[in-house]
């Protein structure tokens, strides 16, 4: 049979609406000390322009130079930068290992990285806050910390992180995939993926499949005493990594799985996700229904993939629906045709023209 005429990839390719803008400046900015962190930023675009603060996703996903290509660069300044523990800040978890690159390593932490961030860019008044799946998580914890620092919201992927979300993800049938691979025992992502799925359970014992987040967990925080173990360990962030990143996108990208299957990227997403889903994101539960009030007040625009299995719709469907309770519609709510990623190509040319159409920050 010919299949050539399948589409290969639901990714953006070539039809991006900007080019891929120059590095403008970039530098690290010591954020705290004992453990000490630097964190590494880039600036792109317009240096006189709208600034706009990118925040990458995962926890632990880090930003590429492609990330500056949503926003029109004679417009806007765009600020990409690592969070802690990963890319090209200090220490990177891969490179110094979790006991220290995890340390003083939380939401509160990255919130506080923000506003260190802002000042030493000189930035004073209102920004534009762009961040998609976990970076979505954050801008709306920053905009609840510092909604006088906001101009928009953007968000991509809505990632609320209750329970329910991250056994969506991780759980699903585990328990009982030993017995029934393929029983529709639980809701969750492995209904789409089921090779995928049997490649993430299968670094993991029957009994260990019981709670996959904590398994996974366990094999993250053990300090290897041998070459099995320490092998082991490196699978087991490879086989986390490769799981989010094929199922990130609609059609998966099997034959190229791009950074996810990266050893030095592995073992910082795969650990420094894991330790934030442990410990709940670090965000007191229902704090942004909480505090619906003060995103109610943020012109908030939501770009969501009808077929993202990551951050399935259902979480931007419950953020909107608290809002519209709160007595505000979001300033836009866009629902593609596509899955998670943000390199999806529907996902990145709606989230380009929100920001096209975004009425520009006021002067003073």
């Amino acid at each position: 049979m010919d299949f050539s005429r399948l589409q290969a990839s639901s990714k953006i390719g070539d039809d991006w609406v900007y080019p891929q803008p120059p590095c403008l400046n970039f530098g690290w900015l010591e954020v705290d000390t004992g453990p000490a962190h630097r964190i590494y930023w880039e600036e792109y675009g317009n240096p006189a322009g709208e600034p706009v603060m990118f925040l990458h996703g995962g926890p632990g996903g880090a930003c590429a130079p492609v990330m500056a290509r949503f926003f029109d660069p004679a417009r806007y300044r765009v600020i990409l930068f690592d969070q802690r523990g990963c890319g090209k800040s200090v220490p990177n978890v891969a490179a110094a290992g979790p006991a220290v690159a995890l340390g003083k390593n939380t939401t509160a932490d990255l919130i506080g990285d923000i506003v260190k961030l802002r000042e030493h860019l000189e930035i004073a008044g209102r920004m534009h806050v762009f961040g998609g799946s976990w970076g979505s998580t954050l801008a709306m914890a920053y905009g609840i910390a510092h909604p006088e620092h906001i101009a928009s919201l953007v968000l991509r992927g809505i990632f609320l992180g209750a329970a329910e979300d991250l056994e969506y993800l991780y759980q699903g049938n585990a328990a009982t995939w030993e017995a029934d691979p393929y029983g529709l025992t639980a809701p969750g992502a492995y209904i789409k993926y089921p090779e995928e799925w049997g490649e993430l359970l299968s670094v993991l014992t029957p009994a260990e499949r019981g709670d996959v987040m904590k398994s996974y967990k366990a094999i993250f925080d053990m300090v290897p005493a041998n070459d099995e173990e320490k092998a082991r360990q490196l699978q087991a962030a490879l086989t986390w990594s490769l799981w989010e990143g094929v199922i990130s996108n609609m059609i998966p990208e099997t034959a190229d799985t791009g950074k996810f299957g990266e050893a030095d990227f592995a073992l910082c997403f795969a650990q420094i996700e894991a330790h934030y889903f442990a410990n709940e994101l670090f965000i007191a539960p229902g704090h942004f229904f909480d505090h619906i009030g003060v995103l109610a007040s943020i012109p908030l625009h939501i770009v969501h993939g009808r077929f993202d299995e990551v951050c399935p719709l259902t979480q931007a469907s419950r953020l909107v629906a608290a809002l519209r309770e709160a007595g505000s519609e979001p300033a836009s709510y866009i629902v593609t045709n596509a899955g998670h990623s943000a390199m999806e190509r529907e996902n990145a040319l709606a989230l380009t023209a929100v920001m096209d159409g975004l009425p520009a920050i006021a002067a003073g």
